[in-house]
């Protein structure tokens, strides 16, 4: 069946991803995890400093983990999946190998890599805390769902865009990259005042951090949480891009 086929074809390129990104030798899986546990330890010194409690729990290394991790499963995705097909062009000369297939199998290695980061890093610093986790699994997978959606739709787009307007490739690396502060990864969505909260929940990736949250805090009512606007900021921006980059299917292959 031809959905088989594309199966076969994503598993082939996921295997070849994963060979490329890291190696054969062990240092760029070290660098998967030594990245994400740097910027928690920083955030946690700085925040140390300033603040005696962190804005939930007790554990500063937990209150920023959760919170990094959550807008990684995004934004790193994003980041990826946008440079999956120039990065396999040449694989776009054999008919039965779709650009899509090439973004699905970076999505699935990003979100993987992502998950295995984060399962080391909280999991680490479980051990250290006075009381044990009490996990809202349910909370976590579909916070991690809902950011694959989001990153998905994003790199559909983008991966056309880039290749019409390379100016927007600029500009957009330009906006986003102050995406984290505006993301609720240093702070509680929930203590801002509004009307600046009301700003700040425009941007879809607060929500997923708060849900995200919520799998590690029972106490944590995220009252700010909109699921019924992540989800349709999402499915809204995946239908554009995929209109987009259906519509685009000759210059994704011959650019």
């Amino acid at each position: 069946m031809h959905w088989i086929t594309h199966i076969r074809i994503v598993a082939a390129l996921l295997i070849r991803e994963m060979s490329t990104r890291f190696g054969s030798r062990p240092g760029g899986y070290i660098w998967a995890l030594v990245d994400p546990a740097a910027h928690i330890a920083l955030l946690t010194m700085l925040f140390r400093v300033i603040a005696k409690v962190p804005a939930l729990g007790t554990s500063f290394p937990l209150f920023f983990a959760t919170g990094y991790i959550a807008f990684q499963f995004y934004q790193a995705s994003a980041t990826y999946v946008s440079s999956a097909l120039s990065a396999n062009r040449a694989l776009l000369n054999y008919p039965s190998v779709a650009p899509v297939d090439t973004l699905i199998a970076r999505l699935v290695l990003q979100i993987a890599t992502t998950a295995f980061v984060g399962v080391l890093v909280i999991g680490a610093i479980s051990h250290g805390l006075k009381t044990p986790l009490t996990l809202n699994w349910a909370a976590i997978f579909e916070a991690i769902f809902a950011a694959a959606f989001l990153a998905l739709g994003g790199a559909l787009a983008n991966t056309v865009l880039f290749l019409k307007w390379p100016f927007y490739e600029s500009i957009y690396g330009i906006i986003m990259r102050p995406l984290m502060l505006l993301s609720g990864v240093f702070f509680l969505p929930d203590s801002i005042p509004h009307p600046y909260q009301d700003v700040l929940l425009l941007n879809p990736v607060v929500h997923i951090v708060i849900l995200f949250r919520k799998g590690f805090y029972p106490e944590y009512r995220g009252e700010a949480l909109s699921l019924e606007y992540l989800y349709g900021f999402s499915g809204i921006l995946l239908l554009l891009g995929t209109a987009l980059f259906t519509a685009s299917s000759r210059l994704l292959r011959n650019e």
